[in-house]
């Protein structure tokens, strides 16, 4: 039966060919200067490794306060690893570091000032910090639209001929700090035996994230 990871890539894989047949994804990489087979296949990469977690480190942990709310959590936390008072903390391929190294491609490539990524990255961490909340037995969770809606607009305020690879930075690498990293402090109360830097893989909101907010930008 399949785990969490899988039934999520499924649905990443449904969401991707709509977006390819709508043509948001030749949008959106266009604006980022990629040719379309190039982002496609960064995309399709992205979703593969999503299936890959890379443990950092273990801790003690605490079992939820309360139970999962809705059903298709408890479809998800039912195909989890059984919790044992240890949660391990991993960093995902697909969901973090393949869009770490893009972010690091564009900032090197596409032509913004440093000064104008830094900020960026800080206004999107502080907004995803904020809108964040630990969902207990599965992670930390967002509002969808908030992180693309903030890079943005910060790409668009601080320097509009540069605005989709700010958007795109910003988006990614400020989700990672804010709902991620600033966010390791309540991994110890979410009573899930995995917590994954940079969630279940691409489209748990990372690699998503930063092209939406390319096409808003």
């Amino acid at each position: 039966m399949p785990n969490s990871r899988f039934l999520l890539a499924a649905l990443a894989l449904v969401v991707l060919f709509t977006l390819i047949q709508i043509g948001a994804l030749r949008l959106a990489f266009d604006k980022l200067g990629l040719a379309p087979e190039a982002g496609v296949t960064l995309l399709l990469v992205s979703l593969m490794g999503s299936l890959v977690n890379v443990p950092l480190f273990r801790m003690s942990a605490e079992e939820p306060d309360q139970p999962v709310p809705d059903p298709i959590r408890r479809l998800l936390r039912e195909h989890q690893q059984p919790f044992e008072g240890v949660t391990t903390v991993a960093v995902n391929l697909g969901g973090c570091l393949l869009p770490l190294t893009f972010s690091a491609y564009l900032v090197t490539h596409a032509g913004a000032a440093m000064t104008h990524y830094l900020l960026a990255i800080a206004f999107v961490a502080g907004v995803a910090y904020v809108s964040s909340r630990p969902v207990p037995g599965l992670g930390i969770g967002m509002p969808v639209l908030v992180a693309p809606l903030a890079a943005a607009a910060a790409g668009l305020v601080l320097d509009p001929e540069f605005s989709a690879a700010l958007a795109y930075v910003g988006g990614t690498v400020g989700v990672l700090i804010g709902a991620d990293i600033l966010r390791l402090k309540d991994v110890r109360k979410l009573g899930s035996p995995v917590a994954s830097i940079g969630g279940a893989g691409t489209f748990d909101g990372i690699f998503i994230t930063g092209i939406l907010a390319v096409l808003l930008a």
